[in-house]
């Protein structure tokens, strides 16, 4: 259902599918993210955040927590001192990046 059809049958944006979208990868740093994972495959998160530069870590710690329950990232643990985690893109994500990639060619022709 395109968004000219959902005109006047919903009284909030985030009840289409154009809101949740949003919902999902809406904010400052989650393009972000998702952009330097589908860079990376895997990442740890102080790379991640070296990576990224301007996040705070609570920010970046967040974000990937939001991105997690929203089934966009997966976080693998590895039981080992120290602990290593590694973040990296759910086939969701993955699904996402042809839309990702037509935002940048957008930005790219129209900067």
């Amino acid at each position: 259902m395109s968004m000219a059809e959902y005109k006047g049958k919903v009284k909030n944006i985030q009840d289409t599918p154009f809101g949740y979208t949003m919902s999902i990868i809406g904010g400052k740093w989650k393009m972000v993210i998702i952009y330097l994972l589908a860079e990376n495959e895997s990442i740890r998160f102080n790379e991640l955040k070296r990576q990224i530069g301007a996040i705070t870590y609570r920010t970046l710690s967040a974000q990937l927590k939001e991105l997690e329950t929203d089934g966009l990232v997966h976080r693998e643990e590895f039981p080992q001192i120290p602990p290593k985690v590694v973040y990296s893109l759910t086939p969701k994500a993955k699904s996402l990046l042809p839309v990702l990639e037509s935002l940048c060619e957008w930005g790219v022709e129209n900067q």
